[in-house]
């Protein structure tokens, strides 16, 4: 089946779907006619629905090739079986980690694992490191030149290291790159973007560089980025749900994206001559919150790339590339209101010409990645308000067509997880990996609740920004983020999110008294409006070191990296290891490993499972 084929299977099958749900959820509401209030619920359901459509045939066709294909990855990028691994390395590579106000030492600590993993395969002089900063805070600038400094001499003779500051960050983390791009561009063929806390090992790198050798067609190769094992509470869980929803989402978005595929702004390879000649980003017009220079880059330059007739490829199988996730709600929130924000400066690219149509819809859909929060939590109240106010004239045909439409929904949104659930169930290595059947049970149920109360909590922090957005015109600008595991005082998060706990409230005393009538309503609004109604307590507890170190020890929302580290996570000396092993005593404890110990031959045992073998010395 060609690409052509099947993306219109794909929106085929999305369409149609999302034409039944829509006529069952009017045949839901319709019977006594459809009041002003009703046509709101419309609206706000056929907003939020794309996303939902596309995530659940995602998982489908995901799961499918899962359980079907002896490699998922390469039926969905054929090229791959022309790569056997050993080929020879003959372009240049530069590894350009972009840092902003980081922790100097964490960066500099994975900067020196990559090299040291490079150094070991052989292949260091195909490569240059760049630590391109645009740092801010006077603290952080003075101890960055000391400490890159000293790992450029550490390495000098084997691998280069560049460390450069600029002084103003004009276009932000993109105008980094292109500052970069400028400077030395034209003395690599291709460029490996990290972020501060982006780790990969020297496979992964490699496995990249030999892919894009081989396909001189091939502009943006994404790595498939999993979370680094962590002692957080907070983002032990929201990983262990990623991690399960990724790999069937994946797989499944890459059997119809093909060469439109996304780019997520690190753990990717790029060409550098096309994206110097053709991604160079627009500052957008105008003096509004949406103007400006463009925040969310990567998806912008993913199109561009493919309007120059490069393809845009997601290499969609787990291994080797990695990134830390945020320890706590505050700095997700924080995340995600950053993406909100870029995002929404793609109503300003609509029109770009040239664009391919799979390109449009991807920006189309990034944007009611979005709006659907809004959109939902209009739902939700309008629909709420409708039990207690009959003027509203809200009658919804609860009993057949309605619950049946809300379990079909909630089939869908949990549809990515559930079908890499039942992968990892199937399948008795992954089974281990994850912890064991009850652990990985247990941690998919509780997960679950996790996700039912974080979600509207997001749903009212992505509203509230988007008013002040579009209606109060304000915006944040681009700030450093907080990556250490931390306990959150009561009163901080208090600070943050009470607009979620009056929401919550609100919803919750409505529920309780009496304006929802029926035992099953109630069971449906509840969730709603717990999350929301407990999330001071729930972001102080899900931040506690203690209860993070608490699920590690008792491998609760375990990840296959905790089970077996690879050689390159075991250079982090990473906390929730060492608290993992003090846990299970039949498996040796993992200590951290020097620069010597690192620079062994071992592509081969990357993702061993087992203990690492005698080391090979490199014979110089």
């Amino acid at each position: 089946m060609t690409t052509t084929h099947r993306r219109i299977v794909f929106a085929t099958l999305v369409l149609v779907t999302m034409a039944i749900l829509s006529a069952l959820l009017i045949f839901s509401i319709s019977f006594n006619g459809i009041s002003v209030a009703e046509w709101i619920l419309i609206g706000c359901f056929l907003i939020t629905l794309p996303w939902t459509v596309i995530g659940f045939w995602n998982a489908v066709i995901g799961f499918t090739l899962l359980r079907t294909t002896h490699n998922p990855a390469r039926h969905v990028f054929p090229e791959l079986g022309d790569i056997e691994g050993d080929e020879e390395i003959t372009t240049s590579t530069a590894i350009a980690m972009c840092i902003r106000n980081e922790d100097v030492d964490q960066v500099a600590r994975n900067l020196n694992a990559m090299i040291a993993r490079l150094v070991a395969s052989g292949n260091a002089d195909k490569f240059h490191v760049y630590v391109l900063s645009d740092s801010s805070f006077e603290d952080v600038i003075e101890r960055e030149g000391p400490v890159f400094d000293q790992l450029s001499k550490n390495w000098e003779g084997t691998m280069g290291v560049t460390y450069r500051r600029r002084p103003e960050n004009p276009g932000f983390k993109a105008g980094n790159i292109r500052d970069f791009c400028e400077r030395w561009g034209k003395n690599h063929d291709f460029m490996l973007t990290l972020d501060a806390d982006s780790v990969m090992s020297a496979s992964a790198i490699l496995r990249l560089v030999r892919i894009m050798q081989d396909n001189e067609k091939l502009g943006i190769l994404q790595s498939l980025v999993v979370g680094l094992p962590s002692d957080s509470g907070f983002t032990r869980a929201f990983q262990f749900g990623m991690r399960l929803g990724m790999k069937s989402y994946t797989i499944g978005s890459a059997w119809w994206q093909a060469d439109c595929g996304p780019y997520w702004g690190h753990n990717a390879l790029i060409r550098l001559k096309p994206f110097i000649d053709h991604c160079h980003l627009p500052k957008l017009s105008g003096n509004g919150p949406l103007s400006g220079w463009i925040l969310s880059h990567d998806q912008v330059e993913a199109v561009y790339m493919r309007r120059a007739g490069y393809e845009c490829r997601v290499l969609a199988e787990e291994g080797g590339s990695y990134e830390e996730n945020p320890p706590h709600i505050l700095e997700f929130i924080r995340r995600d209101l950053r993406w909100c924000h870029g995002n929404m400066q793609y109503f300003n690219l609509l029109n770009e010409p040239g664009l391919y149509l799979t390109s449009r819809i991807q920006l189309v859909l990034a944007i009611l990645m979005f709006i659907s929060a809004p959109a939902w939590m209009t739902f939700v109240s309008v629909a709420t308000a409708g039990f207690l106010f009959p003027d509203l004239n809200i009658q919804f045909q609860a009993v057949g067509p309605g619950y049946t439409l809300f379990a079909i929904i909630m089939a869908m949104v949990f549809a990515p997880k559930i079908a890499s659930f039942l992968d990892v169930l199937m399948t008795s290595k992954l089974r281990k990996q994850y912890g064991g059947t009850l652990a990985v049970i247990g941690s998919a149920f509780t997960e679950t609740i996790f996700s039912m109360m974080l979600a509207p909590i997001m749903a009212v922090a992505n509203t509230i920004f988007l008013f002040k957005l579009f209606v109060l015109r304000k915006a944040k600008g681009w700030v450093a983020q907080s990556r250490s595991v931390q306990a959150l005082p009561t009163s901080v998060v208090a600070s943050h999110l009470w607009p979620q706990m009056v929401f919550g409230a609100a919803g919750f005393a409505t529920v309780i008294s009496g304006g929802v009538h029926s035992v099953a309503g109630f069971l449906i609004c509840l969730p709603v409006f717990v999350g929301p109604l407990l999330a001071i307590p729930f972001g102080v507890s899900s931040s506690s070191p203690a209860i993070g170190r608490i699920f590690a020890k008792l491998a609760f929302w375990q990840i296959p990296e905790e089970e077996v580290p690879t050689v390159i996570i075991r250079a982090l000396d990473l906390p929730a290891l060492a608290v993992r092993d003090e846990a299970v005593t039949a498996r040796p404890r993992y200590t951290p490993l020097t620069t010597e110990q690192l620079l062994l031959i071992d592509a081969e045992i990357e993702h061993a499972n087992g203990p690492i073998p005698e080391p090979v010395r490199i014979v110089a």
